[in-house]
């Protein structure tokens, strides 16, 4: 296809576009969640597009824009979500700025994931912009809960919106992301025998075995992956420790040795591991650490939803369609080939996409733009970066749905 837009008026409105969005403070579970999601309304129907208004509850909903097809060619859906992470300390910049200077676009939530989210707002404009109109159906859904386990997506699989494909825009880095983890949330609770610290070789430590254990766990990795990258996407993390005395944790006596500690963390598993195996993989290395504990005992748990969720490994083979349509349109935009597999950190990352395949059954991939300065203070993305996806996007239509004048 020709080259559509993003230069002169059109590249300075797609800026403004991610600005704006920025602007809205929609951290997740807030009342003001959804305010970008009446902006995106606005702006779906100022293009022409037919527009839904989705409720999710609470007050909560979904922006959805459809371009309708010609006839009855490949239709595609853009996905992301509008929700950001919880404002962190270390900003030097106004979270809610929309800072713009000459590399970087900056704010909360501009890469987890506005940027993404204005990238296929913008290819859709340019292209109706241009008098061109696709053969098949085009849907842009833009979600909140995302951080909740995904609900915004499950609302939109519920009430049966379905493409034949999809483009989820999570941050990428521009990379084609085709494997990424599932989550399983976890929880051990190690219980030892106290005593004063003037008797503590007595005593079965707790706190101690809980340090031993934390890098024992960060360490582990799980059997029965289906393929390569099925294995790259494997990882465990401790993220949380609290000890103390009895089930309570009392902090009030330091000078005792602590006969309750908790951690908390989740594994990363991938396509042919299943969550019951990695649960018992987990509780096979506790039960190694406690033997190095003599008198300490142990417990895990899980503490997720164990039904169809986001954190559900997603995968898809190299060869789909949607996949060479966006790697093709990758090298159309930069000239070069582009980095598709399980690709790291993102491979680690939990996304809507393991819903629309697991849930609404529909092949698709992860591509969007930020990633590299992503969740962290000062977030930005490159806007270079931001109008190459747009690019991408449209190359990507023309080549799954066609576009024609």
């Amino acid at each position: 296809m020709n080259e559509v837009g993003l230069s002169g008026a059109d590249g300075v409105r797609a800026l403004e576009s991610v600005r704006r969005m920025v602007r809205f403070d929609s951290r997740t579970e807030t009342p003001q969640e959804s305010s970008v999601v009446d902006w995106l309304l606005d702006e779906l129907s100022a293009i022409g597009l037919r527009v839904h208004r989705q409720p999710v509850g609470d007050g909560r909903y979904n922006a959805i824009g459809v371009w309708p097809g010609s006839d009855s060619g490949t239709s595609l859906m853009f996905n992301g979500h509008v929700d950001t992470n919880p404002l962190t300390e270390g900003w030097t910049v106004d979270p809610w700025g929309g800072l713009l200077d000459a590399t970087f676009v900056y704010g909360l939530g501009v890469s987890n994931m506005k940027a993404g989210c204005a990238s296929y707002l913008e290819a859709v404009r340019t292209l109706v912009a241009a008098g061109l109109r696709p053969r098949g159906d085009v849907l842009l859904t833009f979600v909140v809960g995302e951080l909740q386990g995904g609900i915004g997506t499950r609302r939109l699989i519920e009430d049966g919106w379905r493409a034949d494909c999809f483009v989820n825009c999570e941050p990428t880095d521009l990379a084609a992301l085709t494997a990424h983890a599932g989550a399983l949330q976890f929880e051990v609770e190690l219980r030892g025998n106290t005593r004063h610290m003037s008797k503590r070789e007595e005593a079965a430590d707790a706190l101690a075995a809980a340090a031993d254990l934390v890098p024992a766990l960060n360490a582990l990795e799980f059997a029965g992956a289906a393929t390569a990258d099925a294995q790259r996407v494997n990882r465990t993390h401790v993220g949380v420790v609290r000890s103390g005395l009895g089930t309570a944790l009392l902090e009030t006596r330091p000078p005792q040795v602590a006969d309750v500690a908790r951690l908390a963390g989740s594994a990363r598993y991938g396509q042919g591991q299943a969550p019951d195996a990695v649960l018992a993989e987990l509780g096979a290395a506790v039960e190694q650490v406690c033997r190095r504990h003599p008198g300490v005992r142990a417990e895990v748990v899980r503490t997720d939803d164990a039904g169809p969720t986001m954190d559900q490994p997603f995968f898809i083979d190299q060869a789909e369609p949607v996949v060479t349509a966006v790697n093709a349109a990758h090298r159309a935009v930069r000239g070069g080939g582009q980095r598709t597999g399980a690709i790291r950190p993102y491979c680690f990352y939990g996304s809507d996409a393991s819903l629309l395949q697991h849930a609404a059954g529909m092949p698709g991939v992860v591509c969007g733009p930020g990633g590299k300065y992503n969740t962290m203070p000062d977030e930005r993305v490159h806007i270079a970066d931001y109008l190459d996806m747009i690019r991408m996007h449209q190359h990507t239509i023309s080549l799954i749905c066609g576009l024609r004048s």
